[in-house]
């Protein structure tokens, strides 16, 4: 096997398993981190105070949507993956801008993701022309692989229009401020809305199925 036969990220064993996980975890970590940063930038400084921007695990990993979801997942096989830090805090009084100001925070996360899987597919071009083959080769393949696919769904994920998730604050962006609260008051219900919209397809719309057909998509658009 050599260099750009890997297109896949099988987890095969443990040590995989680990590293397709910490992946995602960091993947998410930054995509915190930009949140916060961001919010920062435009007057609320929160995030900082309470010790978010940092790259210290400790200060953002859910037990249950950074490690045991994507566990769950990559465990049974699904072709969608995806995880989450604990949310950066942000107070929209601090903003200069409410609600634009919120919008760009929200996007900040989703961007920083897209950033990384383009960073990783440029280094997965460099990396062919690279005289190494063998074992190791084919390990920097998978790991680059890894970063792209975990990276992009999770830009994907969290631009899905439905609250608490970062689309749903863009979209308020483009309702009536009243309409807009009303809509994004359903957050808290807003997670189990979307795991059921991943399980159960309506009218043969599946959610998975098109969070799937993006990553596809976004992966030939990327040359992978």
């Amino acid at each position: 096997m050599f260099k750009g036969q890997v297109k896949k990220f099988p987890v095969s064993n443990v040590m995989d398993l680990i590293i397709v996980l910490l992946v995602l975890v960091y993947s998410a970590i930054l995509h915190e981190v930009a949140h916060g940063y961001v919010a920062e930038r435009l007057g609320d400084p929160t995030a900082r105070l309470m010790g978010r921007l940092t790259l210290n695990p400790k200060n953002h990993i859910d037990p249950f949507m950074s490690v045991l979801l994507p566990l769950i997942l990559i465990l049974s096989g699904s072709p969608v993956i995806f995880g989450a830090a604990k949310p950066v805090p942000v107070d929209p009084f601090n903003l200069r801008d409410g609600r634009k100001d919120m919008a760009l925070v929200s996007l900040a996360g989703p961007l920083t993701n897209v950033l990384i899987a383009i960073f990783a597919a440029i280094l997965i071009k460099i990396w062919l022309f690279i005289p190494i083959f063998g074992t190791f080769a084919v390990f920097v393949d998978w790991f680059l692989l890894a970063v792209v696919k975990m990276n992009i769904l999770l830009a994907i994920f969290n631009l899905i229009p439905i609250p608490p998730l970062d689309g749903s604050k863009v979209f308020a962006l483009i309702l009536p401020e009243k309409e807009a609260n009303t809509y994004l008051s359903i957050g808290a219900i807003g997670i189990f809305i979307l795991f059921f919209l991943l399980l159960f397809p309506i009218g043969g719309f599946s959610l998975g199925g098109l969070i799937f057909n993006l990553l596809t998509f976004s992966e030939k658009l990327l040359g992978l």
